[in-house]
């Protein structure tokens, strides 16, 4: 160190810190800023051996910021204010820890990155529905695993996530917007949607992109020295045209809903019920984020407020995820079973030596027809392919070729069939509202419940007790 900057230092220790401006003066400073990289260290070792808690921590902060050594507070030397209440704010500022909160967050963000993965792999789904969803979802969890990070401080120490979850900032309004018209009106894309993509692309290319682009060091720097002028406008430029289009966006998801919800009487009540509430999460989503943008714009990260809106969005994605995994119809299209299957073209060789005629065929087929509308023998659980054809007065040769040619099925698919087909009326039906699924399975002919819950969900993708809900007032 130079000796007019040890002129300096020994004169700086002899003064706290509210008179330290008003003394150092203007060719002093200079000194200062030109060897501050050991003066600021000095300095911060000279007052906590003095004890002077205050002044050593803000010399230990400013020593951080110009060095970007995050490890200087576990020095030896700051022993004896280990415990005042100004180093340990200074430990909560930068040093690694941990909370329930941050775990939760952890916990949150993984759960909705697996759901987001989950919904695109759905079979028999409308898959762009499900990806807008997914890409909600996903923006979201990434979001709440950044907020993780600013507890715990590992964004210091991981400091390429800097802006990683701004870069779509401007996406989460498009996102749900067109999520609603898919699954409202089945909305197809045209190339004039990409124009919703543009704030997106101007914000990652002209302004995150030159950032991105920055060393770990330069970008370990602008975090520690987050209220410089370039950082404040970037952030504050952000948050406000963020808040613009969640508005915009809000008041276009609301009226797609109101409009569907009085244009379809008939919605079914799970569908409905869906839908309303992610209208309300996303309206509350939107308020929270007016507060949380003035928390921004004033360096306030932290706080209820801020929690309370980071608790709203870890809210709505597990709202999303526990509806993905319990009520999977809703991201799935129900098959319905047609009564009449299309017939199977005969296998080649098959049948070639069977003695049925074409008019005993057709009249075969109408009295199989007459027994499963009228007599409903599928109701009988004991029912078999001999009984069926002890019933119809033919071979058991001639019933199973008149089920397959027919009806496209064997025997064993076209009973169930129709006592899934009743099944799912007797579950429409508010009579039966009160009655157990168990009931309901014994009535249209099975043995139990297992089979008849397996038997429903192959041929309508969901539970007994899901298709229920879908008719409930």
């Amino acid at each position: 160190m130079s000796v007019k900057s040890q002129e300096a230092l020994s004169s700086t220790v002899l003064f706290s810190k509210s008179s330290l401006d008003s003394y150092i003066n203007p060719d002093t400073l200079t000194t200062l800023k030109a060897d501050s990289a050991s003066i600021y260290k000095d300095l911060a070792f000279l007052y906590a051996k003095s004890n002077e808690s205050e002044l050593a921590c803000f010399f230990i902060e400013k020593h951080i910021r110009i060095n970007l050594d995050l490890s200087f507070l576990k020095h030896a030397n700051f022993e004896r204010i280990k415990d005042s209440p100004y180093f340990k704010k200074l430990e909560d500022k930068y040093s690694k820890k941990i909370s329930f909160w941050a775990v939760f967050c952890l916990y949150t963000g993984f759960i909705g990155i697996f759901m987001s993965i989950v919904l695109n792999l759905r079979k028999r789904s409308d898959k762009i529905g499900n990806f807008l969803m997914s890409a909600f979802l996903l923006l979201h969890s990434i979001f709440i695993i950044h907020v993780c990070l600013l507890l715990t401080n590992y964004r210091f120490y991981i400091p390429h996530n800097l802006y990683a979850s701004t870069s779509f900032s401007f996406l989460y309004g498009p996102l749900i917007y067109f999520y609603f018209k898919r699954i409202t009106t089945e909305y197809k894309f045209k190339y004039i949607d990409l124009l919703h993509l543009l704030p997106t692309f101007l914000l990652i290319v002209f302004l995150l992109l030159p950032i991105y682009m920055l060393p770990q060091e330069e970008k370990l720097r602008m975090m520690l020295n987050r209220s410089t002028s370039r950082m404040s406008v970037i952030s504050n430029l952000i948050t406000i045209i963020k808040l613009i289009s969640l508005l915009i966006y809000g008041i276009l998801v609301i009226q797609t809903f109101i409009r569907h919800t009085r244009h379809n009487k008939q919605i079914p009540r799970i569908e409905y019920t869906w839908q309303r509430n992610i209208v309300i999460f996303c309206s509350f989503y939107i308020v929270t984020y007016m507060i949380y943008s003035f928390l921004i714009i004033s360096h306030t990260l932290s706080g209820f407020f801020f929690n309370f809106k980071v608790a709203t969005m870890a809210s709505l994605v597990l709202y999303v995820s526990y509806v993905a995994y319990v009520q999977p119809s809703i991201f799935g299209k129900l098959v319905v079973v047609r009564d009449e299957p299309k017939p199977k073209l005969r296998e080649a060789g098959k049948y070639e030596k069977s003695g049925l005629t074409p008019s005993l065929s057709m009249e075969l087929k109408t009295r199989l027809l007459y027994l499963l509308h009228e007599d409903k023998i599928y109701r009988q659980n004991d029912i078999t392919l001999q009984k069926l054809s002890e019933l119809l007065n033919t071979t058991r040769h001639n019933t199973s070729q008149i089920v397959n040619e027919h009806f496209g099925l064997n025997f064993f698919e076209l009973i169930n069939k129709y006592r899934i087909e009743e099944a799912k009326e007797l579950l429409k039906n508010k009579k039966y509202r009160g009655h157990a699924i168990i009931d309901i399975a014994y009535e249209v002919g099975f043995n139990n419940k297992v089979t008849f819950n397996k038997s429903f969900k192959k041929y309508n993708q969901i539970t007994p007790s899901e298709y229920m809900k879908l008719f409930v007032a």
